[in-house]
């Protein structure tokens, strides 16, 4: 199974479609939230270099980016072969 984390924020719609398409392809993930955790939101800026908008996204500590990046490889048919790798 991989290892999916998302850095997310309560009213971001980005994030919530992020979520759906993972939750669509049944792939748990951990999410973070980083809206009132100022720790949370420097650790995901370091491991995202540099990038502070959310949703951030890691598979298997892989950056992803943000839901478009994650949109983009779906619609390449390239994340289900990533969700697949362990």
């Amino acid at each position: 199974m991989p290892k999916v984390e998302i850095y997310t924020e309560m009213m971001c719609g980005y994030c919530h479609q992020a979520k759906a398409l993972l939750a669509e392809k049944k792939v748990e993930f951990k999410e973070i939230s980083v809206g009132f955790h100022p720790k949370a939101r420097a650790e995901m800026i370091q491991r995202a270099n540099g990038h502070s908008t959310v949703p951030q996204i890691f598979i298997n500590d892989r950056h992803i980016g943000g839901y478009d990046d994650l949109y983009a490889l779906d619609s390449a048919g390239k994340l289900d072969q990533l969700l697949a790798d362990k």
